[in-house]
């Protein structure tokens, strides 16, 4: 094995690890030898892919994805709390294609994870090959509300592209018209 691949397993770990530490709401040393443990067992049993990662973390990049991502949550929120409590109307819903621009697996893995943690659409389906997603969205009215809504999660995979995307995905992102 690789030092490269011994590294991204070193990562790996330590990233379960803190999740479980979290998970427990405390840190203690066993529950960190305990989550350590764990994490190296599921990560024998159960090995994680090869991802290449030939970007890097763009600083500017990464702020501006952060800080919209946390306004779309809080205004996707309010919108949700809306539709449940407009009493005789049944909200609307559609499952929408998005095909990307640079669909890397990393960058249509977190554009899909980042998708799904707005409240009110979720990952039903990708294909991989083709890098579409196929997004539940509650709300959606009409056909121009969906295609809005295609154009928020192109806006959405450009942001994260430049906080986190190789130069061949800027590249791709910049060269495609939004």
């Amino acid at each position: 094995m690789t030092g490269g691949r011994w590294r991204d397993r070193g990562i790996a770990a330590l990233g379960l690890t803190v999740i479980w530490v979290l998970l427990w709401g405390s840190f203690t040393p066993l529950t960190f030898v305990g989550g350590l443990v764990i994490a190296v067992v599921v990560l024998i049993v159960f090995p994680l892919p090869a991802v290449t990662y030939s970007g890097r973390i763009h600083p500017l990049g990464t702020l501006r994805f952060a800080g919209r991502f946390v306004l779309d949550m809080v205004v996707a929120s309010f919108q949700v709390v809306a539709l449940a409590f407009r009493f005789g109307h049944v909200p609307r819903s559609a499952i929408v294609a998005v095909t990307l621009r640079a669909p890397s697996d990393l960058g249509l893995t977190m554009t899909a994870e980042a998708l799904s943690l707005v409240p009110g659409s979720l990952i039903v389906d990708v294909d991989r090959r083709k890098g579409v997603l196929y997004v539940h969205v509650l709300g959606v009215e009409s056909p121009a509300e969906a295609d809005k809504f295609k154009e928020d999660v192109l806006e959405l995979e450009r942001r994260i592209v430049r906080a986190f995307g190789s130069p061949a995905e800027r590249r791709a992102i910049e060269e495609v018209p939004a």
